[in-house]
């Protein structure tokens, strides 16, 4: 049975076992295990049977153990890093020999941050060593934002998770590397494209790849929930198609009125995009707890962070 604790000293001495801990970030929880020891890394795919081609984001302290980690850093990284460390920017640089191939895919590159969460910086601060730390939710479902997201998914795990209250940002980070020296965005997260590029110009996008991800997110189905969800651009003319159905609505500033609606999840009724994407999977959670017959998801704007949210939506009712 999975326990919540709120004691970072028992994390890390799991941590120091090479054992795994569920741990809050501002972006999502995440499975985290010694970053070096391939013993712990194998448990995190095992545990979210994960494929092993897919690789890890690797969490570090602070910038200064950047070169622990990577080499070759690229200058527009390291401008990247000034902007926006700790917070939700990943970013994927020639790796060290010391990271294990099972963190990277077996590619030279892995993908590193600085997450800005005061739990998971103090439990770093605990550690001699970085961790790697996927979403805390079992391959392919939907992303969890609470210790008790991770709780119900690993109801028959031994596994501890650290309470670090609700994910503030609450999508994943956003993913950039680097390319014949150009800026490469592979996922889109919870730093905007427009922020990005105010910090080091144009970005080629390169956000889907079934074979080789040469980082996490870029697979085409993802973040998804047991029920059948579908994306629409318009909820009154998709309602009409599930007339006979339990529906529960995911719907952006508005309320919808429908017999068959048991449960309307209104992101952000002020329009606030960060509002809306913070809320995001905890939506969907709630939904998919309702054994409803069809999620119907509203469209977003798209652009800013109502592209990262049309995202995941795509990628969650991709059949």
């Amino acid at each position: 049975m999975a326990l919540i604790s709120t004691s970072s000293h028992d994390a890390a001495a799991l941590l120091n076992q090479n054992d795994i801990v569920a741990i809050p970030t501002e972006t999502v929880y995440g499975l985290a295990g010694n970053a070096f020891n391939e013993k712990a890394i194998k448990k995190i795919f095992e545990l979210k049977k994960r494929p092993f081609y897919n690789p890890l984001i690797v969490h570090i302290k602070s910038v200064a153990d950047l070169n622990q980690i990577a080499t070759e850093i690229p200058e527009k990284a390291l401008l990247l890093a000034d902007a926006f460390w700790p917070g939700p920017l990943t970013l994927v640089l020639k790796r060290q020999n010391t990271i294990p191939d099972l963190v990277t895919g077996g590619k030279n590159t892995v993908a590193v941050r600085v997450p800005n969460h005061p739990v998971a910086l103090a439990l770093l601060e605990q550690l001699d060593f970085p961790l790697a730390a996927p979403s805390a939710n079992p391959f392919g479902s939907i992303s969890p934002t609470k210790a008790q997201h991770v709780a119900d998914y690993f109801t028959n795990s031994p596994l501890t998770i650290l309470e670090g209250g609700e994910c503030q940002s609450g999508i994943e980070s956003t993913i950039i590397g680097f390319e014949e020296g150009s800026a490469v965005l592979y996922r889109l997260g919870s730093i905007t494209i427009e922020e990005i590029e105010a910090v080091i110009g144009i970005l080629k996008i390169k956000t889907h790849d079934e074979e080789t991800p040469s980082a996490p997110g870029m697979l085409s189905k993802h973040y998804a929930p047991k029920t059948k969800t579908v994306l629409t651009e318009n909820i009154t003319t998709e309602l009409a198609l599930f007339s006979t159905k339990t529906i529960g609505l995911l719907s952006y500033q508005n309320h919808f009125h429908h017999q068959h609606i048991v449960s309307n999840e209104v992101l952000s009724p002020t329009g606030d995009l960060k509002e809306a994407a913070s809320r995001l999977y905890n939506a969907l959670h709630k939904l998919d707890q309702l054994k409803l017959d069809v999620i119907i998801a509203e469209r977003f704007p798209d652009y800013g962070l109502g592209r990262t949210i049309n995202d995941r939506l795509e990628r969650a009712t991709k059949k």
